[in-house]
């Protein structure tokens, strides 16, 4: 079994792009998981047009990307039992800080050109560590820009696979298809981690506390003249 974890902020195709996967690879047997925090709907469109197994988990008061890693074991599990060939976990992609990419796995970050041509610089952890990055809505912007923001991408991580895509349709997407289809097995998931260091900082305001003011809070704290992470310890 291949595991494919796709990130990526929030309305860039990320369930577009998993589609014209699912549909160009029909002798294959997908299963599907999706992360989100309040509502989704992407696992009943995916179950009702293809018939594959679907599953998702909301995060709550949970960041979505660290309730993905703690359920990761359960699904593959949960795909294997399904007789699964490829499972796809789409993450909430909320949070542009985490990686929700493991060892074993294929990477995948979609980006959509129109969200600004710095915007890959804001969400660098996400690019860093993923093995391809998927631009989306390309039929959008202009030539210049497309260049530009190749670059942007590019400058965050030298070695990432660029595809560029009209999800909708589907163009472009012959390199994933094949990357995905070499990708690699899982051979042992009980030796899975994170590919990256997740955010370390925890705070009060993470358990509910919601005083404003720096001195209300302790764990780690940040102040406005101040360019570090200080800890407060009680």
């Amino acid at each position: 079994m291949r595991l494919i974890i796709v990130a990526g902020p929030p309305s860039t195709g990320k369930t577009s792009v998993i589609k014209q996967i699912i549909r160009s690879m029909p002798d294959f047997r997908f299963s599907y998981l999706k992360i989100d925090v309040v509502v989704a709907t992407e696992d009943e469109e995916l179950a009702a047009e293809f018939g594959i197994p679907t599953k998702k988990v909301y995060s709550g008061d949970l960041c979505p990307d660290h309730a993905g890693i703690m359920v990761m074991d359960d699904a593959i599990s949960w795909a294997s039992d399904q007789k699964t060939d490829y499972l796809i976990v789409e993450s909430a992609g909320l949070c542009l800080r985490c990686t929700p990419y493991t060892t074993q796995s294929l990477g995948i970050v979609v980006l959509s050109a129109i969200s600004g041509i710095h915007s890959p610089v804001k969400m660098a952890p996400m690019i860093a560590l993923a093995d391809i990055a998927v631009v989306t809505r390309i039929d959008l912007v202009t030539q210049a820009e497309k260049e530009v923001f190749r670059e942007k991408i590019k400058s965050i991580s030298q070695g990432i696979e660029i595809v560029e895509t009209n999800a909708i349709q589907g163009t472009g997407l012959r390199f994933l298809i094949r990357a995905i289809s070499e990708g690699p097995e899982i051979t042992d998931s009980k030796a899975i981690t994170l590919r990256g260091i997740p955010p370390l900082g925890v705070c009060t305001v993470c358990i509910g506390k919601t005083s404003i003011g720096w001195q209300n809070h302790f764990g780690v704290i940040r102040r406005l003249d101040g360019a570090d992470y200080l800890f407060r310890g009680e």
